[in-house]
């Protein structure tokens, strides 16, 4: 367990991950890595294909609620929005 903390992803851009990952299963599927090396290899793509899951679970996470607040807006007519904002003057 002390090699998976010291072998971290470090935090770097999605799409930077997604090209590094292209370049792993390349080594791996030119068969030309010794044994140990395409483990290491293969246990690194593990680490950024989970960090990649998480960013975009948190992306979906993210749409949905837009997507919520958009259609909770959609639902409240402007004009009853604008009723229900409005205060009488008091003479």
């Amino acid at each position: 367990m002390a090699k998976e903390k010291s072998q971290r992803v470090p935090s770097v851009s999605f799409e930077n991950s997604l090209q590094e990952l292209e370049q792993i299963v390349a080594k791996l599927e030119s068969g030309e890595l010794p044994l140990e090396d395409a483990l290491n290899e293969f246990e690194r793509g593990i680490q950024i294909a989970k960090q990649g899951q998480k960013v975009l679970q948190q992306a979906e996470q993210r749409v949905q609620i837009l997507l919520r607040d958009d259609e909770n807006d959609q639902e409240t007519p402007a004009h009853a929005q604008s009723l229900t904002d409005f205060s009488p003057d008091t003479e």
